[in-house]
């Protein structure tokens, strides 16, 4: 190998380093977010918990269904849409899954590491 000063060493030393965290923490995040389902059933017990206004499912009629049959309305859009109404425990949870969402649809079509 050819000599390296030490300041080159230390990059180099650095670099891989920061390598094999980032791609220790991928695998992790990966293996977490897909095998354990306690990671999404925590969120959803703390809104059920506290947040008011999930507590009433609206129905609306369906468009295919046969008369007198209604279908539960989409949850998160109902938070979504009331977002000054809901507690601070929803604004935490709903902008954290949000922000997640975004951040990994730019960097992931990036080509940057995102899990």
């Amino acid at each position: 190998m050819w000599p390296l000063d030490p300041s080159q060493k230390e990059v180099l030393r650095f670099a891989v380093s920061c390598r094999i965290l980032t791609l220790t923490l991928q695998v992790l995040t990966r293996f977490l977010g897909s095998s354990t389902p306690i990671v999404y059933w925590f969120p959803a017990h703390l809104l059920q918990n506290q947040e008011p206004l999930l507590r009433s499912v609206d129905t609306v009629p369906e468009e295919n269904a046969p008369p007198g049959i209604k279908a539960p309305r989409n949850c998160i859009l109902k938070l979504l849409y009331n977002w000054k109404a809901c507690s601070p425990v929803t604004r935490c949870i709903l902008g954290y899954f949000l922000t997640y969402w975004l951040l990994g649809l730019l960097l992931h079509c990036n080509f940057l590491p995102w899990t």
